[in-house]
């Protein structure tokens, strides 16, 4: 997705702008290569349960002013295609409403594809909505130490794994 400058204040509220601005000018994530490192630490998603969908989705279309349609959504993810098509770029004229939420889909990409990435590479969980819900509030949040401990879940996940899969070879 192109970075809009109208979503810099809110980026820059919510402490991502520096992640955004490196996407952005010069940093070109390889997105099958780091999907297939992350397959090979875990087979399957750990994700967070949301009790109830419907209201999920329903919070969802409040937030982004759109619902996914159905051949867009497994479970709880979001194809990353439909985001892209639908939140590439903000229209030219666009109101404060939907500047903010063209900027929660940038952000739920940022999140769900580089900074938390998991082993699909073209999904988004809505795990991110209650972030996105308060862009305010999302700069008090320390996501250097969110993606470490994210990596370290990844890591301690595969070693498990590994060490399951040698004890059947013996």
């Amino acid at each position: 997705m192109r970075l809009d400058e109208r979503y810099v204040p809110y980026l820059q509220m919510a402490r991502l702008y520096h992640l955004a601005r490196m996407n952005d000018k010069w940093f070109r994530l390889d997105e099958p290569l780091v999907s297939a490192f992350v397959e090979r630490w875990r087979p399957e998603t750990h994700t967070f349960h949301m009790p109830g969908a419907q209201p999920a989705w329903q919070w969802f279309q409040e937030l982004l002013g759109v619902l996914p349609p159905a051949n867009q959504i497994q479970k709880f993810v979001v194809n990353c295609t439909w985001f892209q098509e639908t939140f590439g770029e903000c229209p030219e004229g666009a109101d404060e409403e939907t500047v903010r939420r063209f900027t929660c889909a940038y952000i739920m990409m940022l999140l769900g594809t580089q900074l938390f990435a998991d082993k699909s590479g073209n999904r988004i969980h809505i795990r991110w909505l209650p972030f996105v819900a308060r862009l305010e509030d999302m700069g008090g949040y320390s996501w250097g130490s969110a993606a470490l401990a994210w990596l370290y879940r990844w890591a301690v996940t595969v070693t498990s794994v590994l060490d399951l899969l040698a004890v059947s070879w013996i």
